[in-house]
């Protein structure tokens, strides 16, 4: 790219970009550049950002148009080619699954080796290693000795052995879901996090419900000194929400290496035969039971669905969250935008094909926001702030450990060319937890390393531009 560009410049003729982006409103965390600007691709990297007039063997239009950062999305299950498909419709260039993880890395890349429509990567799972090591017989989620039997000090060597290969072999960081595996004793917890410590990765942590939950993870950290990221904070602390945010700006300000994200919906969603949703709702009474929805259906359940359906399996929509708390996740500077994205045998959850346009239309446009303690309306989410959420933060999580994210998450000369191009006027999420699959609107191109995958509004067909997303090994 450098050397074509230096070409051009020497013979005194402008270069010709493989593709440019002109007249768009150009907004940029990292620098906190927000103007109009036009920007020229070379080679899968940004090579010009400029006032001038450029030229490229493409062009695309973005007159009226906001210009930013591809979004990174840190919490993004069911990563297949139907649901990376979703992601990019909402505007996402690179998906990583970092909270379940897999237990074998080398062969999660080498199923996607041939290549896909936005950048991937992993995380060496907690669950799915225990699974292994105990011989579970889930699929999805630990439903036997992976949840509810105890390791012994040799499994748990065994549990911190293949943390560490998965590592080795390139894993973004390392996941865990305490909820899932409440058999996991202190001494195993410590024993991951001893390994996250030493790696310097972060460990992303679904913790136990509320304050001791995070007060949980909190001193598995302090003792360890590994680094913490907390997975949705809004369904993790539901009414206790705001008592979790203090927590962690306390922790953060004390110098803790600890940080969070959201996803903006008021309801969640796991595998009805987890041990999250089977240890809280197995005897409990009908009206407790009617949290939970079949999405397949739309149905409240009760003793008698709830009983037939565990013996089917499949995702269930969980409602016990309030919108209030919801807004004040999204609207917390402390928080990434993640989506927690669950897709499943043909549903999931509005979150894997919304989430990024529903903070962009409900959270920026239209202004939602927690009700001040005295009742008035909060402080909403302005759009830069809003934009560095869903890019610059998440890269910076990660950048540590994985250098390919020093090129992500930024709209500057040199790095990948990550895009997204959207109507700040129209963006606004339509999927629904009866019909998750509907595509948002306002969303007009995305860019993965340069070439297309949406394309005004449409998914580009025949297209697989992204790639794989490593850690680098520890030292």
């Amino acid at each position: 790219m450098i050397t074509a560009l230096l070409l051009a410049l020497q013979v005194g003729t402008p270069p010709v970009y493989d593709r440019v982006i002109l007249g768009g409103r150009v907004m940029d965390p990292a620098s906190k550049l927000d103007a109009v600007r036009n920007i020229g691709l070379m080679g899968g990297h940004i090579a010009v950002i400029t006032t001038h007039a450029i030229q490229g063997r493409d062009t695309i239009d973005a007159r009226g148009l906001v210009v930013v950062p591809g979004f990174i999305d840190l919490h993004a299950h069911g990563q297949t080619p139907e649901t990376y498909r979703f992601y990019s419709l909402d505007g996402v260039t690179t998906a990583l699954e970092l909270e379940l993880g897999t237990s074998d890395v080398t062969a999660w890349y080498g199923e996607r080796s041939a290549g896909e429509r936005i950048n991937y990567g992993v995380s060496i799972g907690h669950i799915k290693v225990r699974m292994a090591v105990m011989h579970d017989s889930g699929t999805r989620m630990p439903v036997g000795d992976g949840a509810y039997r105890a390791a012994t000090p040799a499994q748990i060597d065994e549990i911190a052995h293949r943390i560490e290969r998965g590592l080795r072999d390139g894993a973004v960081d390392i996941g865990a879901g305490f909820p899932y595996t409440p058999a996991a004793t202190r001494d195993e917890l410590l024993a991951v996090f001893r390994v996250a410590a030493k790696a310097k990765t972060p460990i992303h942590v679904h913790i136990r419900p509320g304050v001791a939950g995070l007060k949980e993870a909190l001193a598995l950290a302090a003792a360890t000194h590994a680094p913490l990221h907390v997975v949705h904070i809004n369904s993790a602390g539901l009414a206790e929400t705001p008592e979790l945010l203090e927590m962690i700006r306390e922790a953060r300000a004390h110098g803790r290496d600890v940080t969070t994200e959201a996803y903006p919906y008021d309801a969640g969603m796991t595998e009805i035969q987890s041990a999250t949703i089977q240890d809280v709702y197995k005897n409990a009474p009908d009206e407790r039971l009617a949290e939970l929805e079949w999405p397949r259906t739309g149905e409240r359940l009760n003793r008698e669905s709830f009983a037939r359906y565990t013996q089917i399996g499949g995702p269930v929509v969980v409602h016990t969250n309030t919108e209030q708390m919801v807004a004040l996740a999204i609207t917390s500077p402390l928080t990434i935008i993640a989506s927690d994205a669950y897709w499943q045998g043909g549903t999931g959850h509005p979150r894997t094909t919304g989430t990024f346009a529903r903070v962009l239309g409900r959270y920026v446009r239209e202004g939602l926001r927690p009700p001040s303690p005295e009742g008035r309306g909060g402080q909403g989410v302005r759009l830069m702030d809003a934009i560095r959420k869903m890019t610059l933060l998440p890269a910076q999580r990660l950048e540590a450990r994985v250098p390919a994210m020093r090129q992500k998450g930024r709209l500057r000369v040199g790095a990948d060319a990550d895009i997204t191009i959207f109507d700040a006027s129209k963006v606004l999420d339509r999927s629904t937890y009866r019909e998750p699959s509907l595509a948002p609107v306002g969303i007009q191109h995305v860019i993965v390393n340069g070439v297309s995958v949406v394309a005004n509004g449409q998914v580009v067909e025949g297209v697989a531009p992204g790639k794989a997303v490593h850690g680098e090994a520890p030292r």
